[in-house]
């Protein structure tokens, strides 16, 4: 007779231990994300101010305004490369990151539908007689509680994708008007 609040009692406490679990790992995952923004922000950091100290160098050794403007504008196309390289690489980061959040978040959710089920079935052997109806409309409820995160998680995955995409367009266009610019101060005037 006590079985069925017993059972709710380890289903909580099991879902309990879930969240924590996931919550543990998100913050790993959040954790390690910044951890390699941080060290990408550094390298850049540090590689910025060697190439700035070299081509500050080498502007106030121009032995003319002309060649300063065009050392300066020589500097522009890298510039613009290592910006965009520095975009991908961070927005690498961000996939990633969203992809292990992903990951983990399904895999624990199908975990607690399948305890969950697994509870319904148990309570439904035990349910008196005339509870069929409401056993099913709980299964059905769990039914399209899933049917609604499956199309909340493609549609995210689209939305990741779409960004990735305009990311990649916008880094392209970018890097075709840094070389029409860097070729039009590189013609003679």
């Amino acid at each position: 007779m006590f079985a069925i609040p017993e059972q709710f009692s380890a289903a909580t406490k099991s879902q309990l231990e879930a969240q924590l679990a996931i919550m543990n790992s998100f913050a790993g995952t959040a954790f390690e994300s910044m951890q390699k923004v941080v060290d990408l922000n550094l390298n850049v950091v540090k590689s910025s101010l060697q190439e700035s100290s070299a081509a500050a160098h080498q502007l106030f050794t121009a032995k003319d305004p002309q060649e300063f403007f065009s050392l300066s504008s020589a500097q522009a196309q890298p510039t613009a490369e290592k910006a965009i390289a520095y975009s991908r690489h961070l927005a690498s980061i961000a996939t990633s990151t969203q992809a292990e959040f992903a990951k983990t978040a399904e895999t624990q959710i199908a975990e607690t539908n399948r305890k969950v089920m697994s509870l319904i079935e148990e309570l439904s052997k035990n349910a008196p007689a005339g509870s069929e109806n409401a056993v099913a409309i709980l299964k059905s409820a769990i039914g399209n509680a899933n049917a609604s995160y499956d199309q909340l998680s493609k549609t995210a995955k689209q939305a990741v994708e779409t960004l990735e995409g305009n990311l990649t367009a916008a880094a392209s266009q970018f890097v075709n008007a840094a070389e029409k610019t860097t070729s039009r101060s590189r013609k003679p005037a």
